[in-house]
């Protein structure tokens, strides 16, 4: 089959480097990056450090409203599509980037396989939910990761031509996780990155969604930090570089305690997941990356599509939003400051993770070039 891959984010090239390799063995794959997270940061690095094929078209299509930039990629998208005229446009996720290749094909009679598809939070206010819920009624392959999202598409008429895989993003953390584990892998971190950090004794973070960019968003959730960073366990934060505009255009300030450091690769990403005490995001990417890592998660939403990771007192990980005096509470049940040091050296110590196989599932569904039927094949 011929395919035209589209991705424009950080998380969506990590999906693609778990896929590229099964796409490129049964198919012929043409990979279109549409600049989306457009600076080396957020993205440029990840090509080299994931062994992703460099983009055979870069649209160069970053920044701007998502109306403005959703609408540039269709411009760039269709031309493309029409001269590549692929079998199939595979679109994943659920940014602009997922909404723009959908809409392209579909309005050029390109079937689309959407990865991730059927998750839901039911909060229509977040850009990402519509994203997805439209990729999902426009296409013809549906591959869910998980029984939830099968389940969301049945609740919503759409039966045929789903197919739960499995995560893909947990193909690829399985791939790299011994390379992580070892407390040597930390401290070179820290020593690449001037902190002064050991295992157990720091919290990580991130912070990226739209909604928590408002001037009164970062102002909770930068006492929230507050709160739960001390000297003796610092919160080390991957400032997402959407975020750091907002807080300088805002005039705020981070508190003590809080030391900021630029996004990071996949492996230095996962390896201060698995070596923190525990982890405080708004990214649904590292709230599946911490549950397989065992590591306590403090979801800083109201919120997830997520829903397996969260749950009861044994789940790993919480919504707790922006409510300071809950992320106290259950990073003082979950992550106590006395014993996280050993806690987080254990979990290291016997982290094995097994993958998901979602990757060869879905190459395989293509393959058949047959009009897909069959839930949970």
């Amino acid at each position: 089959m011929r395919i035209v891959s589209v991705v424009g984010t950080r998380p969506q090239l990590i999906k693609a480097a778990a896929l590229q390799p099964e796409l490129r063995r049964d198919h012929q794959d043409i990979f279109v990056d549409t600049g989306q997270h457009y600076d080396d940061a957020m993205a440029g690095n990840f090509f080299a450090e994931l062994g992703l094929n460099q983009p055979d078209y870069s649209l160069g299509v970053g920044g701007g409203g998502h109306g403005d930039q959703t609408g540039r990629m269709l411009i760039a998208l269709e031309p493309l599509l029409r001269a590549e005229a692929p079998d199939a446009v595979v679109v994943y996720g659920d940014t602009n980037s997922t909404l723009a290749g959908a809409l392209a094909a579909a309005k050029l009679g390109i079937p689309v396989a959407h990865i991730e598809a059927g998750l839901r939070s039911f909060d229509r206010r977040m850009p990402e939910e519509l994203n997805r819920v439209v990729a999902d009624h426009l296409s013809t392959w549906l591959f869910a990761p998980t029984p939830a999202g099968v389940a969301n598409l049945a609740a919503e008429g759409i039966t045929g031509g789903v197919y739960e895989v499995g995560d893909l993003m947990l193909d690829l953390a399985a791939r790299v996780s011994a390379e992580v584990r070892g407390p040597a892998v930390l401290d070179a971190v820290a020593g690449r990155l001037n902190l002064t950090i050991s295992t157990g004794r720091f919290l990580f973070a991130t912070v990226h969604r739209a909604e928590n960019r408002s001037p009164e968003a970062i102002a909770a959730w930068a006492m929230l930090f507050g709160a739960v960073a001390t000297p003796e366990r610092p919160l080390v934060l991957a400032l997402h570089p959407g975020t750091r505009v907002a807080i300088e255009t805002a005039g705020l300030v981070l508190p003590p305690n809080v030391i900021v450091i630029e996004p990071q690769g996949y492996r230095t990403s996962l390896a201060l997941q698995l070596h923190a005490a525990a982890v405080l995001t708004d990214s649904g990417g590292i709230q599946r990356e911490s549950a397989w890592l065992g590591v306590p998660c403090l979801v800083l939403r109201d919120t997830t599509e997520w829903v397996e990771t969260v749950g009861g007192a044994d789940s790993s990980a919480v919504l707790v939003g922006l409510d300071r005096s809950a992320a106290v509470r259950e990073l003082a049940a979950r992550a106590p400051q006395e014993s996280s040091a050993r806690q987080a050296a254990d979990r290291a110590a016997n982290l094995r993770l097994m993958p998901a196989g979602a990757g060869a599932r879905i190459s395989a569904a293509l393959a058949s070039a047959e009009s897909p039927v069959e839930v949970g094949t």
